[in-house]
């Protein structure tokens, strides 16, 4: 039976780890879906990626690296993405994962000239949106986490734009009909949220009493995750 396979990019802190658990628990944890066979692969620790006709889905985790060093697992894994949309299964691209699918399909992704985006943002959808199958029907304007430097600049010629911010044109988009890149992080819970704040703060000057009594659980953006999988356990029912 096909799985639903999750790249794992990289891994979070120490201590995030130690209370929350790593970047694929989260996943998993707001996919809450029984029903999927689930895979984790490890880039990073050098793991083969899966045969195309083993994948039901795909989700590629947010990193603590950068796109632009373009390490050889990432490199790897960008030229690796193409495919996935060509052959039509279905992909979700978190953060680092959203910023290499766009430089993978012909966009662009660096650094972003303001800088960090720290902390609970409000996102708001265009009107696209409306006729996607995990956006439709979310309110025009929702809470998400997000911590990023680096950003998908431009986008892919034949991507639609699904979300953006004042911070980040560029906060969701598609490519085709099952292939999507979120910038914000729909995996995490108010918790990971602070203990990102906290950790990145050991290293970054931030307003860190103001971005912890402004964090709130995102529902909404955690939906992102539950509608992913439900169309993935529609591929696998449909094989």
């Amino acid at each position: 039976m096909k799985k639903l396979f999750i790249i794992k990019a990289g891994t979070t802190f120490k201590n995030t780890v130690s209370n929350y658990g790593d970047f694929e628990d989260w996943v998993i944890e707001k996919l809450d879906n029984e029903n999927l066979e689930i895979e984790i692969i490890d880039v990073q620790a050098k793991e083969a990626l899966p045969s195309f006709e083993d994948c039901a889905g795909v989700i590629i985790t947010g990193s603590h690296s950068m796109v632009t060093d373009e390490e050889p697992w990432s490199v790897e894994l960008e030229k690796w993405i193409p495919s996935l949309v060509e052959k039509d299964i279905a992909l979700l691209g978190i953060c680092y994962g959203h910023q290499l699918m766009a430089k993978s399909l012909g966009g662009v992704s660096s650094y972003h000239k303001n800088g960090m985006e720290i902390g609970t943002v409000e996102i708001e959808l265009e009107e696209e949106a409306k006729e996607d199958r995990l956006f439709n029907n979310l309110p025009k304007k929702f809470k998400a986490h997000t911590i990023h430097s680096q950003t998908a600049l431009t986008l892919p010629k034949n991507a639609i734009r699904l979300a953006y911010n004042k911070h980040d044109s560029n906060h969701a988009f598609r490519v085709g009909k099952k292939a999507w890149g979120v910038q914000f992080h729909p995996e995490y819970s108010r918790n990971i949220m602070n203990s990102y704040i906290k950790e990145v703060s050991k290293a970054k000057e931030l307003p860190v009493e103001k971005l912890l009594k402004e964090t709130e659980e995102t529902p909404i953006a955690n939906l992102i995750l539950k509608r992913f999988g439900e169309l993935v356990e529609k591929e696998v029912n449909n094989d």
